[in-house]
């Protein structure tokens, strides 16, 4: 694969096609200063990024839309040079609401369309404007989701022209082949975005979906944040990675450069999240080198399994609270169903026959 700072896309299964590099703009709105995000996207339209990774629930779609139109202005870029990816947040996934949520984005991007929409979650929160719904003990409100009912809601946005591509996002294998199998399918996922990195280099998921031509975009990349509100911040800093480091000592590089040249060159997109205009720039000089096989496989072999972004160890603790009686099992199964690596054992102790019924229609 020829890879250059001008042209690094790849194929999309229905024609359409992904750069390998992208920008993230996840922001906490409450200590992001108003204006970064714009400034960001800018500075990474100028270093060359083409594809802009964003949200519904980044509170920043308005920042990275007037960037994207700026430029467009400017004469710097055509709108058909951007590949932007927006989601479907969990409030979102009873049909109905599909296509309005989506509208919503674009009203807010101020754009005619995203170049791909995917459902961020495969799990659902009660529908209304409340983004993380409560109820009077403060705990999560969880909604029944039918994920094929909402994917053909994704299908009619993409017929409508709203969404160039769709995909899905935190998906395992059983929930890709509910999609995949689900009778009258139109349009597949075109992509599954995930955590990968070399610390959690999801070899069997990748496996899974390269079998059906399904593009892994993988989101915190270098690891991330020590942010312990949502990260497992006991697990060992990526960056800090002796192979990495002295790989990267090899061609002059930072491990960061290191870890992203690695899974552009598996077919991974990658969509690192930087503010800092020098990251931001330095994440995208990746393309004047290339790891030798060899080294691929000494950064194959740093896989620990390690998961940084723990959406989903907070929901076990919610879980725990809730005990096995005091929800629904189908509820506390789709909270559940993204969780793809969990010891058997912890699912005994916490959510007793639910866990049996969880591993059943894993197959595990």
């Amino acid at each position: 694969m020829s890879l250059t700072a001008e042209s690094h896309r790849v194929p999309l299964s229905d024609g359409n096609s992904i750069p390998l590099l992208g920008l993230g703009t996840y922001a906490d709105p409450q200590k992001t200063p108003k204006g970064t995000c714009l400034e960001s996207v800018k500075i990474a339209i100028d270093t060359g990024y083409r594809h802009i990774d964003g949200a519904f629930v980044y509170y920043n779609e308005h920042e990275v839309g007037q960037a994207i139109r700026e430029k467009i202005a400017e004469g710097k870029i055509k709108r058909e040079d951007i590949f932007y990816c927006g989601k479907l947040w969990n409030t979102c996934h009873p049909p109905e609401l599909v296509r309005p949520t989506l509208e919503k984005t674009l009203k807010i991007l101020q754009l005619d369309y995203v170049d791909l929409y995917i459902i961020e979650l495969p799990m659902a929160f009660k529908p209304g404007e409340a983004i993380y719904p409560r109820d009077e003990n403060g705990k999560i409100i969880y909604h029944e989701t039918n994920l094929c009912a909402t994917w053909e809601a994704m299908e009619a946005c993409k017929d409508a022209g709203l969404a160039k591509s769709i995909g899905v996002s935190n998906f395992n294998r059983r929930q890709l082949e509910m999609i995949l199998n689900k009778p009258g399918l139109k349009h597949k996922p075109v992509s599954n975005q995930v955590e990968c990195h070399p610390y959690f280099t999801q070899p069997k998921l990748l496996e899974f979906c390269r079998q059906h031509d399904i593009v892994i975009v993988g989101y915190s990349p270098l690891g991330t944040s020590r942010d312990e509100t949502w990260v497992n911040v006991s697990s060992p800093p990526l960056l800090e990675d002796p192979v990495l480091n002295a790989i990267g000592k090899k061609y002059n590089k930072t491990a960061a450069q290191v870890a992203l040249r690695f899974s552009i060159q598996r077919g991974v997109v990658v969509i690192p999240k930087s503010f800092n205009p020098q990251r931001i720039r330095e994440n995208f000089q990746i393309f004047d080198f290339s790891l030798t096989e060899k080294e691929m496989k000494e950064i194959e072999a740093l896989n620990k399994n390690v998961r940084y972004v723990e959406l989903l160890m907070s929901l076990m603790k919610m879980l725990n609270k809730m005990g096995p009686s005091t929800e629904p099992w189908e509820t506390l199964l789709a909270t559940v169903s993204a969780m793809d690596i969990l010891p058997y054992q912890l699912f005994q102790a916490t959510l007793s026959p639910l866990g049996e019924a969880f591993w059943y229609t894993r197959g595990l």
